[in-house]
């Protein structure tokens, strides 16, 4: 699996995204599960069937471009390619000394978000954030590497990492949260 992750990380984005796209559509056809639980989730939000159509492609394409996140080599920085806006208050509290909270969703979102703050903040201030190990061998070793990143600390989803999450906002530091890495204890 990890050949097939290297191996992806080397297409293109926008190749990886078209395979996503197939990919979320196979995923929700095939699957009743997964197609019960989109709908279910998009009538929640309010939205009607284009949002719906959509959101089938988007996930698909979450999950292919996440080798090409994870995989990327430190010297090929994310920091062009997204957009960012409010910096200037991240600025002014990492100068006043202040803890700065990025709340974002777990996959997707969470994994540029990081890699971003990293690699512009990560020289004044790390980027602390809650790890819970996965259960697969090969998918931990893949987000070890993919998390041990110049900028980043993680923590464990355990009372000792919510510990040192709050030492690093006293400490005028940055912390990740995402919703789901809920400390078990």
């Amino acid at each position: 699996m990890l050949t097939l992750m290297r191996w992806l990380s080397r297409r293109q984005l926008s190749t990886l995204h078209a395979w996503g796209a197939l990919l979320g559509w196979l995923a929700y056809l095939v699957s009743s599960a997964h197609r019960a639980r989109t709908r279910a989730n998009v009538a929640l939000a309010g939205f009607a069937a284009p949002v719906l159509r959509q959101a089938v492609a988007e996930s698909g394409r979450m999950l292919t471009e996440l080798p090409w996140l994870w995989l990327r080599p430190a010297d090929q920085p994310l920091t062009p390619l997204a957009q960012w806006q409010g910096d200037e208050l991240i600025d002014q509290a990492l100068a006043d000394g202040r803890g700065v909270v990025i709340l974002t969703p777990h996959l997707g979102c969470f994994e540029v978000t990081a890699r971003v703050f990293a690699e512009r903040y990560g020289h004044r201030t790390p980027l602390t954030v809650m790890y819970r190990p996965a259960r697969q061998a090969w998918l931990r070793t893949l987000e070890e590497t993919a998390r041990a990143r110049p900028g980043m600390a993680t923590v464990p989803a355990a009372l000792t990492g919510v510990r040192q999450m709050i030492r690093a906002l006293r400490k005028g530091e940055a912390v990740g949260l995402l919703p789901d890495q809920v400390p078990p204890e």
